[in-house]
């Protein structure tokens, strides 16, 4: 079974509406109620909303006794403002579906399509709109809700597309395929003076201008070595913007990225000593504060040669290229308790790229998602 044209056309035009307005994380009520509104007439057997926030997770329930297969997609949108000028631009100023999370949702709501008319042999499908990827709090938010105790899948299956590589081409690999990584703030704290009297306080300029190199310093080997790590400074800022004030308090932000979960643990204990001793050393308390906390991401084998099987029944070109990948994405969190893996589909190797303010999903890629996740549930499901 694979989507008509009309379904194509239908989806296409479901894309460019998410398209159109954008919610960030947590905040993705309308984009809920949107994707609701068009699982409605495919009758899911089940239907559980608001699941860890505005979650959804639609089931499509076989006759048979047999495994709970998830899919996953996200609904959330980013804080960038979108300079593209394709009809179905973003109409939220500030904000735009720059990651392509729009296209992901259709492809679920194409696999929706396809198991309403031919359900499952046996187990069950969940499709799972999960909300808030981009700030790594949906997963656990989701995980945490005690519904979800319902789900309980024994596979989770979940997608990216990646502008660079060729348009449908798929990348996938055992093992970890996405960094964990999570920001840390840090607040210096001193005490201000007149800016003509500077001794007269303690100010975090040498703190700061020393954490700054010193947490990129951090920063250590490749991909390809069990041992890397990346710190990366992302912003700072020091007293007020003021020339009478000689500044009592800085802040920092930094970005920690790891291979694997438990390289991190280590990570975190060296930026937070480094922090502590600068800090002591310039008179000054620091405060640190965790933000953005996303675990990697790893492929199980077993979860990764049922793609690999689906894609040969398709005929899709794979390979392992760009794998593993320094950006982060929590659907780690799934494969914990669940055989999990993620695949990664091009979007065209000269489209912008994710985040960039002039991306937008390419629609071509919509059948191609869900004969990919069609041919797994028929796999596993019947």
């Amino acid at each position: 079974m694979t989507l008509t044209n009309s379904d194509i056309a239908d989806l296409t035009a479901f894309r460019r509406d998410l398209h159109r307005h954008p919610e960030i994380s947590g905040k993705e009520a309308e984009t809920a109620r949107r994707v609701t509104a068009a699982l409605g007439p495919h009758a899911p057997d089940h239907l559980l909303t608001g699941i860890g926030g505005h979650g959804i997770a639609a089931t499509y329930a076989g006759a048979e006794p047999g495994p709970t297969v998830l899919f996953r997609c996200e609904l959330d949108a980013l804080p960038i403002a979108e300079t593209g000028t394709a009809p179905h631009r973003s109409t939220v100023p500030g904000n735009g579906h720059l990651c392509g999370h729009d296209g992901h949702m259709a492809i679920l709501a194409g696999l929706a399509r396809l198991l309403s008319r031919a359900r499952p042999e046996r187990g069950r499908a969940v499709l799972l709109f999960q909300p808030a990827e981009e700030t790594g709090a949906g997963a656990a938010a989701v995980l945490a809700d005690p519904r979800f105790e319902t789900v309980s899948p024994d596979y989770a299956f979940s997608l990216h597309n990646v502008p660079g590589m060729p348009l449908g081409h798929v990348s996938l690999i055992p093992g970890p395929v996405t960094c964990a990584s999570r920001g840390m703030e840090i607040t210096l704290t001193g005490r201000s003076a007149h800016a003509s009297q500077p001794e007269t306080g303690t100010s975090p300029m040498a703190a700061l201008a020393r954490l700054m190199p010193d947490l990129t310093a951090l920063s250590h080997g490749t991909l390809d070595e069990a041992e890397f790590t990346l710190a990366t400074v992302t912003h700072a800022r020091m007293g007020p913007p003021a020339f009478g004030i000689a500044p009592g308090d800085a802040t920092l932000h930094a970005t920690l990225r790891t291979l694997t979960d438990d390289r991190m643990a280590a990570l975190v204990n060296a930026a937070e000593t480094l922090v502590s001793e600068t800090a002591a050393a310039h008179g000054l308390s620091a405060e640190i504060a965790w933000h953005d906390i996303f675990a990697h991401s790893e492929n199980h084998p077993e979860a990764t040669r049922i793609i690999e099987t689906a894609l040969d029944a398709l005929g899709l070109v794979h390979d392992g290229r760009g794998l593993p990948m320094r950006p982060s994405e929590d659907f780690g969190r799934f494969g914990h308790s669940a055989r999990a893996a993620m695949l990664f589909l091009g979007a065209g190797q000269d489209h912008p790229a994710l985040h960039n303010p002039d991306y937008d999903f390419p629609d071509d890629l919509i059948p191609t998602g869900v004969r990919i996740f069609h041919r797994i549930a028929r796999d596993l499901l019947g």
